[in-house]
């Protein structure tokens, strides 16, 4: 080691807004720079594909890159149990001798590397991401300083791979927003870094399952209110807002985002739900059974809707309300209608339901 690790620098290439090979190269003649090492391999993974992808590397001619570009190199980072969040590990005393690792023995022994340090990259709170690796001609394992410093600077690497970078620039995009989460296909999410409050993640998993079932039917954005009681036992609303994700890996879905619901039209708690219920083609007769009211206080409810958004049918409330994403979901966890099923809805040509459809409204 050449003093103490150049996090500061290393954060500033993280953070800029230069080309992933590029930051990455960035990260790799950073520490190239600090560490006595021969080699440096930094590669991300993706669960989609069965190799890892190099984005930055010294000291590594393109045999030894060729070699490492090949499925069983992540067969054997799994069976090292290095796919994973841990702390920095030397080859060596991994329960597998380097000598019986294809990669090692016919590709980095023959090219003079007897030793690595490996580093496994994760989102904070998240999904592993890849590997960044050291290499040295020299036998025996890292000394414990270069390991605690190689665990100083992980986090930092990872940043500058992360696939929250543009995640979190779409995020942007949502005004106010406080906290998100990354939805992944697999079903599982994380939070979305660089936002002050990561509450969402906690909150009611049908946020989440609504968002999923809009991304993955293909829709780019939805905005929506979610229910939450307050202090005093009110019932106040929140906008969520799920976003698709772009130029990120396939197994990332689209981002979950939580603002305050500063426009709301003037409806209440009340008109809100019986919109929502609008908006997902109820009837008022299915309307006044879910909630347990007359159908003329639903009809009455409904008036009043329309006169404050100023429009003149219930189809064009509905249209306002998901251009706006002033309304409440009817997919609650529980949600049925009399009949045990949502009602059908006619479809449009793209095959998402039609706004405001329903029957027997």
């Amino acid at each position: 080691m050449r003093g103490q690790p150049p996090v500061e620098g290393m954060l500033e290439v993280a953070a800029s807004a230069v080309p992933l090979l590029e930051r990455a190269q960035g990260l790799v003649d950073a520490l190239d720079r600090f560490v006595c090492a021969d080699a440096v391999w930094l590669a991300v993974s993706d669960p989609a594909s069965t190799v890892y992808a190099t984005v930055g590397s010294t000291g590594l001619d393109s045999t030894a890159l060729s070699g490492l570009d090949h499925p069983r190199v992540a067969e054997e980072i799994q069976d090292a149990g290095l796919d994973r969040d841990r702390p920095p590990v030397s080859v060596s005393q991994l329960p597998i001798a380097v000598e019986e690792l294809p990669t090692w023995a016919e590709c980095l022994i023959p090219a003079g590397f007897r030793e690595g340090l490996a580093v496994p990259l994760s989102e904070p709170g998240g999904p592993y991401l890849g590997m960044l690796c050291l290499l040295s001609s020299t036998r025996g394992p890292s000394p414990a300083g270069l390991r605690a410093s190689m665990a100083q600077v992980a986090p930092v690497v990872a940043s500058g791979v992360s696939s929250s970078r543009s995640l979190q620039d779409t995020a942007s995009l949502v005004r106010g927003a406080t906290s998100g989460v990354v939805l992944l296909r697999d079903g599982s999410a994380y939070p979305l870094p660089g936002l002050p409050d990561q509450a969402l993640a906690a909150r009611d998993p049908a946020v989440v399952r609504v968002a999923r079932e809009t991304l993955l039917a293909g829709r780019l954005h939805r905005s929506f209110l979610w229910p939450c009681p307050d202090a005093g036992g009110s019932t106040v609303h929140v906008r969520l807002t799920a976003l698709a994700a772009a130029d990120v890996p396939a197994y990332v879905l689209g981002t979950l985002l939580l603002a305050p619901a500063d426009d709301t039209r003037g409806l209440t708690a009340r008109e809100l739900v019986v919109l929502g219920l609008v908006v997902d083609g109820w009837s008022n007769q299915q309307i006044a059974h879910r909630l347990a009211i007359t159908p003329r206080t639903v009809a009455t409810h409904v008036e009043h809707i329309l006169h404050k958004l100023q429009v003149p049918t219930r189809t064009m409330a509905a249209v306002i309300a998901e251009r706006e994403g002033c309304y409440v979901p009817a997919c609650l966890p529980d949600a049925a209608t009399p009949t045990g099923t949502p009602p059908a809805r006619p479809r449009q040509a793209d095959g998402r339901p039609r706004p405001g459809a329903s029957r027997g409204s």
